[in-house]
């Protein structure tokens, strides 16, 4: 729209308002003049009414937020209060010009009716000033930036958050299927006899158990060791041993497995020596002999 529809249209308002204004006016002044106003007065009172609805208009117009709603609900307010009154004025044609006199014949509308036209002038003293003020000292560029912030946090609002799912630290144990298999004992063992280091102690008593119960998560897992291992383990702690310390117990404690798999150790283990015992006895008787053979070979020569 060019600037000459513009100019147009806003003295073509002008006018309509002026004589709007003008209609209004006669009625006004005289409802004023039938509550007991005197001419002066009754001159003004459509001023204090209908310039205070113009006010609230440019207030409406300028002002944003909860003031702008203010300065809506006082331009509600008076347009109201104005029809009632022209209503009334239309309503009693022996108000034009006829001075002081009742207002309706029901006392109770005629009160409220005055107390209505009497009341107008405050509030447009009160209102009026408030609008004035809220006007001046509106800022444009911080009001529409908190319109801005306020637009970002009802959308932001809108929208739900989505909902983080705690996860839990420690993981469910799942059934683990049996890291060792059952050792069988062999039927035949080879002996070989071989020399080896002495290795730590078997502990003489039970670890003490934690007080605390870890986590399977946090627990570390041991490798599988094969029947072969074990046995080679076993071989090896129980190298220097004795046979009546050669128990299930000490080999469950000194290769760290179960019970069941001790005994099978136990009588793998006995069993190899009992046949290492059985081939060295006819090693020794056959060593006997040479060692007098020799000896007489010797006195001979």
């Amino acid at each position: 729209m060019t600037r000459k529809a513009k100019a147009a249209m806003v003295t073509g308002l002008l006018a309509v308002v002026v004589m709007a204004f003008r209609v209004s006016w006669s009625a006004l002044k005289d409802v004023v003049e039938a509550i007991g106003a005197d001419p002066t007065a009754a001159n003004v009172y459509p001023l204090v009414v209908d310039g205070l609805m113009a006010l609230a208009l440019v207030a409406v117009l300028v002002l944003t937020g909860t003031d702008r709603r203010f300065a809506l609900r006082v331009l509600v307010g008076y347009t109201t209060a104005s029809l009632v009154l022209n209503y009334v004025h239309g309503l009693v044609p022996d108000l034009h010009g006829a001075g002081r006199m009742r207002l309706a014949d029901w006392a109770p509308a005629h009160w409220a009716l005055v107390l209505l036209a009497s009341s107008l002038p405050v509030g447009s003293i009160y209102f009026g000033s408030d609008l004035v003020a809220k006007v001046l000292h509106h800022r444009p560029e911080l009001a529409e930036t908190d319109q801005t912030t306020a637009n970002r946090s009802g959308s932001d609002l809108r929208e739900p958050a989505p909902v983080e799912v705690e996860q839990s630290v420690y993981e469910s144990p799942a059934p683990s299927a049996p890291t060792e298999a059952p050792i069988a004992p062999p039927t035949s063992v080879p002996v070989v006899p071989v020399k080896v280091a002495k290795s730590a102690a078997a502990p003489t008593g039970r670890a003490r158990k934690s007080a605390a119960k870890v986590p399977p998560s946090a627990r570390t897992g041991r490798p599988t060791r094969t029947p072969d291992q074990l046995l080679t383990e076993a071989r090896t702690a129980t190298a220097d041993w004795s046979d009546d310390k050669l128990t299930a117990d000490a080999i469950r404690a000194a290769v760290r497995t179960s019970t069941a798999r001790a005994r099978v150790l136990r009588d793998t283990l006995r069993t190899e020596r009992a046949a290492s015992a059985a081939e060295l006895v006819p090693t020794i008787l056959h060593a006997v002999p040479d060692a007098e053979t020799s000896a007489v070979e010797e006195l001979a020569s």
